[in-house]
């Protein structure tokens, strides 16, 4: 038996996409390394991946992050 349990955190009436096992959680099951969210919905929540890709697509564009230096230049 592990000395340490895993203990998920979040509550009911929170969701997240797992991205582990690839669904929609709703609280806690499976571990915070592995989910995205909360989200308000379980819609949102089965979006979380494009929702993720835009922002990052906007991270991307942001002129207060944005330098001319390319991306693999930058650390």
């Amino acid at each position: 038996m592990p000395l340490f349990r895993h203990q998920p955190t979040g509550k009911p009436g929170e969701w997240y996409y797992c991205l582990k096992h690839q669904k929609v959680e709703e609280g806690p099951e499976c571990a915070a390394k592995d989910r995205l969210g909360p989200y308000a919905t379980r819609e949102e929540a089965q979006n979380a991946l494009e929702i993720a890709a835009e922002r990052n697509r906007e991270w991307r564009t942001d002129p207060a992050w944005n330098d001319d230096r390319p991306e693999d230049d930058r650390s």
